[in-house]
């Protein structure tokens, strides 16, 4: 059974490059365009691994984590957060993100995160 991505942006571009190519290297993706949509999806079906945005209309990626803390064990669920805005590592860390990588990034780049956490089956 393949590993289990779920990509929470709000990028339609970006999910267009991500989500392909992930799952062309053996992940199964769900996308989710926005925090609200992110957490429903945690709760109907626990990701492996969730790669997040930080600027997203709703809930930013930072809200976003602070709710998924009250429904599971984020220590449980590596997460990634993808960003444009340099310098934020260290507030992620302290919430419990494994990986922060800057925007623009080459998907090989994501996928070297991911795999450091997962692998596809």
């Amino acid at each position: 059974m393949s590993k289990r991505i779920l990509v929470v942006d709000d990028d339609p571009t970006l999910i267009k490059v991500i989500q392909p190519f992930l799952e062309s290297h053996g992940f199964a993706v769900t996308v989710a365009c926005d925090g609200d949509q992110g957490i429903e999806e945690v709760k109907k079906n626990q990701p492996d691994l969730i790669v997040l945005d930080v600027r997203m209309p709703k809930m930013n990626g930072y809200i976003f984590i602070l709710e998924l803390k009250k429904i599971v064990n984020i220590k449980a669920i590596p997460i990634i957060v993808l960003t444009a805005k340099e310098g934020m590592a260290e507030i992620f860390k302290v919430e419990g993100v494994k990986e922060y990588v800057t925007k623009p990034f080459k998907p090989e780049a994501l996928l070297t995160a991911i795999e450091k956490y997962i692998a596809p089956v």
